[in-house]
């Protein structure tokens, strides 16, 4: 079933639905989870949790347990409903990584940028 919902659709009283849960956006999750399997078996650390840094587990079904794969959108659906599906606005994290930042902005501890290690 296609759950679309125009933007702005009223669900009650002043609620609106962002988010779309659509064919088309639950075929982007697959694909992402997929390429992140790729760059993780391939070493590359864009496979990592952009949140925390961390190795995601992709043996794990996504969103499955704190460690799985979760897409994360960058710039949240609730504050740029028209990014929901551009997938330059994907980003691999942990599921609960994302759930803890939510629509919030990442928070690195107000240190800054982490420096490679051979720095």
């Amino acid at each position: 079933m296609d759950d679309d919902f125009p933007a702005g659709a009223k669900l009650g009283p002043g609620v609106e639905k962002a988010r779309k849960n659509s064919r088309r956006m639950h075929q982007l999750r697959t694909d992402f989870f997929e390429e992140g399997k790729r760059l993780d078996a391939e070493g590359d650390p864009d496979a990592n949790c952009h949140i925390c840094h961390g190795l995601i587990d992709y043996d794990a079904e996504p969103g499955t347990t704190p460690d799985s794969h979760n897409l994360d959108h960058y710039y949240p659906v609730s504050t740029h409903p028209e990014l929901q599906e551009d997938w330059d606005n994907f980003r691999h994290a942990h599921t609960l990584c994302n759930q803890q930042r939510g629509a919030g902005a990442i928070n690195s501890g107000g240190l800054g940028e982490l420096v490679p290690d051979w720095w």
